[in-house]
């Protein structure tokens, strides 16, 4: 398979938690150029689940994400599959030995790609949907000198109780599938990431997505 995207590996990476991800992976992808002032950059995280090929609908000439204007980054999320993940890391760190992580260790590391790889000080924007809008918010209280624009979508700076309602209960779809195995699974639990889907499939597209049966325009 031919990659579309680079890797960034600092090497070992030391996360919030004080523990360790070892030889750490960040898959990003650029889109443009970066000008000589290194101030025309827009950084477009993705999403949970997402991967740099999902953010590329909002990327294009004459769009407000305009290659031909800007240097765009698109970093993935660690855990998406791509960047590091528990289904990609080295044993004996792999799958429930793999760290935890949070939007704070996402944002460090993707400010070590954009200053040792680009020597990047500065941001014009930096957008994300959904869980890219939380890093986008994280970016900003991190490092509000060098971020000039936020454009969060539909997303918050915190997780509400609420949302993490939502988010036990999607997780829950997917634990109860007995070759889960508490994460050492041996293969992927397909009936827990099949419940995990309809559950996700109810709560993240809208009413009017279905009444007008727009799913019939994906192939469903």
């Amino acid at each position: 398979m031919i990659m579309d995207y680079q890797i960034y590996e600092p090497d070992d990476f030391v996360v919030r938690s004080g523990l360790t991800l070892r030889d750490a992976r960040l898959a990003y992808k650029t889109y443009g150029t970066l000008n000589e002032n290194k101030d025309n950059v827009i950084l477009y995280p993705t999403r949970f689940g997402g991967t740099h090929a999902d953010n590329e609908y909002l990327i294009g000439e004459g769009m407000a994400l305009d290659p031909t204007k800007y240097f765009i980054v698109v970093p993935n999320l660690l855990g998406n599959g791509l960047s590091s993940s528990p289904s990609n890391a080295s044993i004996p760190f792999d799958r429930s030995r793999f760290p935890r992580l949070t939007v704070h260790d996402n944002v460090l590391l993707q400010e070590k790609l954009l200053r040792e790889v680009f020597g990047i000080e500065e941001i014009a924007l930096v957008v994300g949907w959904s869980m890219a809008a939380q890093q986008a918010y994280h970016w900003a209280a991190l490092f509000p000198d060098r971020v000039k624009r936020l454009a969060p979508i539909a997303g918050s700076a915190r997780t509400s109780p609420h949302n993490y309602v939502f988010l036990e209960g999607v997780k829950t779809a997917l634990i109860t599938d007995p070759e889960w195995r508490g994460g050492w699974y041996e293969k992927q639990p397909q009936a827990g990431l099949r419940a995990m889907g309809r559950v996700w499939a109810g709560w993240a597209l809208s009413h009017e997505f279905y009444r007008k049966h727009m799913y019939l325009d994906l192939g469903y």
